[in-house]
């Protein structure tokens, strides 16, 4: 698949990406409540996260050259401000790194007791939101502003309810298990994972209602966008953070 420029290419592209991420999903619970092959899950989910990186937050423009631009044009700001996010998310990526590696060195091939149901559940609804946001993003690169606000708003109301299905039911329900903040290793790790996580989501709806608003101004056209852009690569990462987390935290290892 190339790096398509008309709509209707843009957005088959973006359908094709999600069902390939959907399959994966499906293929790596299977695995989990079959025969646990971490080798597997892990496998699964670096293919995921590369197709997100690629297909969804599109890393290649990294390599776009902005030489021979003003360092006044828009052009050669959108250059270097992607630079610049790109940069803060490699940053961010260490805080979730530090969180996999405590769980990792913690809890081993062990993993607490979570709603299976549940954790596929809040997946494919974040699943589905970077679906719905990839779908926003090409809308305003195409110029279609009604589009850009239809998908944009669903993608808000997705990850609110991806929030409020990890926050308000999830957490209750393990507390519920006896699993909480204080009850041991697992409890620790699993709140410190999910509230961070659930963190980095509440900020990116505060970011998705900024871009609407702005939006709703006229502020974004086709030709300049890149405040969308912004939210779009980091709704996605939000989304890519979670492929590992969902495995780590739901189907790898033995309940303990």
């Amino acid at each position: 698949m190339s790096h398509t420029q008309d709509k209707s290419s843009a957005l088959a592209q973006g359908v094709l990406i999600f069902v390939y991420l959907g399959a994966l999903t499906l293929l790596e619970y299977f695995v989990a409540v079959t025969f646990n092959a971490v080798s597997i899950l892990v496998l699964v989910a670096v293919i995921k996260a590369a197709l997100v990186m690629y297909y969804y937050m599109h890393i290649y423009k990294l390599n776009e050259d902005s030489s021979g631009s003003d360092h006044h044009s828009y052009a050669y700001k959108t250059v270097t401000n992607r630079i610049g996010l790109w940069l803060f998310l490699l940053s961010d990526a260490f805080v979730f790194a530090g969180l996999m590696t405590a769980r990792i060195n913690l809890l081993g091939l062990t993993r607490p007791h979570l709603n299976q149901i549940l954790g596929l559940v809040v997946t494919a609804v974040l699943l589905v939101s970077s679906f719905f946001m990839n779908r926003g993003e090409t809308a305003m690169a195409h110029g279609d502003k009604k589009g850009f606000f239809i998908n944009v708003l669903i993608t808000f109301v997705l990850g609110l309810g991806f929030l409020l299905g990890v926050v308000a039911v999830e957490w209750r329900l393990a507390a519920a298990e006896g699993l909480t903040p204080s009850s041991g290793v697992a409890g620790a790790v699993f709140y410190m994972m999910t509230g961070m996580h659930a963190f980095h989501v509440f900020t990116g709806l505060i970011f998705l209602l900024v871009v609407l608003n702005n939006a709703r101004k006229g502020v974004y056209s086709a030709e300049q966008h890149w405040g969308v852009e912004a939210a779009a690569v980091y709704w996605h990462f939000v989304d890519l953070v979670w492929i590992f987390f969902y495995p780590a935290l739901y189907l790898i290892g033995k309940l303990l």
